[in-house]
């Protein structure tokens, strides 16, 4: 069952599956904390411990261990919203980008910090590599996380918006190669979340995926950005679907979303007149 969404192009589909309370996943790996020398800690007696961050939270594996999938927070108490931006960079993209095609949009980045919005960017290992320092800046500030979009930008289930085949045994590696990339890069806040190229996907990709370990994370509001020409009707699109505890699926490619950051200077004020906070998906699924 490939999951197949409202944009008409390789930069969006929408998935299935949801989750109103996501479990811990069991026996999750402790962060590494160095412990505190005795020299450091006898200079201050006394002294509260450094406070370990709360790893990400992961959702348990579904049946037969096939990776989980999270869509939004449904039943939200709170106007909370998360919005995500998909760096997209397909493997064989890079000519275009030589020949001076932006797959990047720092602009857009720059308008979130500004904005003080908190936000996930969904990243291709090969998005990291073609801006490596973008991707540490983004990985770098606490407004932002970075998450795994695969490494290559193929499809993990067909038909996807005729995009390459990534072959099953080799989509596990492909994922890691792009968790590979960000650290090369420089990235800190990076986080064990997946979205499938195209947001399609079906049994026999969960559970290829499984070996990654990763919380499969598609959206419940289309933003229709990819290819917009007109940055209000994206905007009315997500406007009209946000509720409390929604999820919502942007691009950060200037190429093929050209009118994502003027959207955003709408939509962050107007949701924020109604109340909306924005969180990055680990806080939403955390909540």
């Amino acid at each position: 069952m490939a999951a197949l969404g409202l944009l008409g192009a390789a930069l969006a589909g929408c998935g299935t599956g949801a989750a109103d309370a996501p479990a811990p996943r069991p026996k999750a790996k402790a962060a590494v904390v160095a412990s505190p020398s005795p020299k450091a800690s006898a200079a201050a007696p006394g002294a509260k411990p450094a406070r370990v961050p709360a790893a990400p939270p992961t959702m348990a594996p579904g049946p037969n261990g096939l990776t989980p999938v999270y869509t939004h927070r449904a039943k939200s108490a709170e106007k909370v919203v998360a919005l995500t931006f998909d760096a997209d960079m397909t493997a064989d993209q890079g000519p275009r980008a030589a020949r001076g095609e932006h797959f990047d949009n720092p602009e857009l980045i720059a308008t979130l910090r500004r904005l003080k919005v908190d936000a996930t960017v969904f990243m291709t290992g090969r998005w990291a590599e073609e801006y490596p320092d973008q991707a540490k800046s983004i990985g770098g500030d606490p407004r932002f996380e970075i998450a795994n979009h695969s490494y290559s930008h193929y499809a993990f289930a067909t038909p996807c918006y005729g995009l390459p085949t990534v072959a099953g045994p080799d989509q596990a590696s492909d994922v890691q190669r792009a968790f590979d990339a960000f650290r090369d890069a420089g990235a800190v806040n990076v986080v064990p979340y997946f979205r499938f190229p195209g947001g399609c996907y079906d049994d026999a990709a969960l559970r290829a995926l499984a070996p990654a370990g990763v919380t499969a994370v598609q959206w419940d509001v289309v933003s229709g950005d990819a290819f917009a020409k007109d940055p209000d009707a994206v905007a009315d699109q997500v406007l009209d679907g946000v509720k409390p505890g929604s999820l919502v699926v942007m691009h950060c490619t200037r190429s093929a979303a050209p009118v994502t950051e003027q959207a955003i200077r709408r939509i962050v004020p107007e949701l924020r007149a109604r109340g909306y906070r924005f969180v990055k998906v680990s806080e939403l699924m955390r909540r």
